[in-house]
């Protein structure tokens, strides 16, 4: 796969970040603890459902504290819906646990602190680094994996391979808001099965050679 030029690489930001200047996630979540549950929440399950499971969650669950009085049993019953919720609703306990006996029930800023968290990896991190604390840092996902490889914009041969490609690549003046431009991007133009390449802004500047028409 050939690779973007940095002119490319300029022209395909500064398109995105035209058409969406401040863009976010698309979890919903109240606080720096809420944003993280939620995002340990959403491995391997949509945004969406998420979103439905914790709607009432975050009502009476919105802090360590609280999280640990619902307990995990109680927890179940709000994110059956998820996948994997049991391994979730385990890891969501004992991170909030540990969260008030190291960090005074606060999320860490510091990605090593996070990572130590029970159920978060590097992506969480990464997420709840940018999301939470404005750290210019790309969380990729799968969509972001699809979208670096297919374009060109940072190829890679894994995840880590790619965010740092992407580190590198991104001009510093896009890397704030780069995860949420890529994600959305690959979410609903630059999708997995059938690109919608006469919809994207960027498609000129895309070095897929499979272009959709139609």
């Amino acid at each position: 796969m050939a690779q973007m030029s940095k002119a490319q690489i300029e022209t395909f930001l500064e398109r995105l970040s035209a058409a969406d200047p401040s863009p976010t996630t698309e979890l919903k979540y109240a606080n720096n603890y809420t944003l993280l549950v939620a995002v340990v929440l959403s491995a391997q399950a949509t945004d969406v459902g998420v979103n439905k499971a914790t709607a009432k969650l975050f009502k009476i669950a919105d802090s360590p504290q609280k999280m640990l009085r619902l307990g995990e049993d109680g927890l179940i019953e709000h994110i059956r819906t998820i996948g994997l919720f049991r391994n979730k609703a385990k890891n969501v306990i004992a991170l909030s646990r540990q969260l008030i006996d190291l960090h005074d029930g606060e999320v860490p800023r510091e990605r090593a602190a996070l990572e130590a968290l029970p159920g978060v990896g590097r992506k969480t991190a990464n997420v709840v680094l940018n999301t939470a604390f404005g750290e210019p840092t790309i969380a990729v996902d799968t969509h972001i994996f699809r979208l670096s490889n297919r374009t060109g914009l940072a190829p890679g041969k894994n995840v880590v391979e790619v965010e740092k490609k992407l580190l590198k690549r991104v001009p510093v003046q896009y890397r704030q808001h780069a995860h949420h431009w890529l994600i959305l991007h690959g979410r609903y133009v630059c999708k997995a099965r059938k690109p919608d390449c006469p919809r994207c802004i960027v498609a000129d500047q895309c070095r897929y050679k499979a272009k959709t028409i139609s």
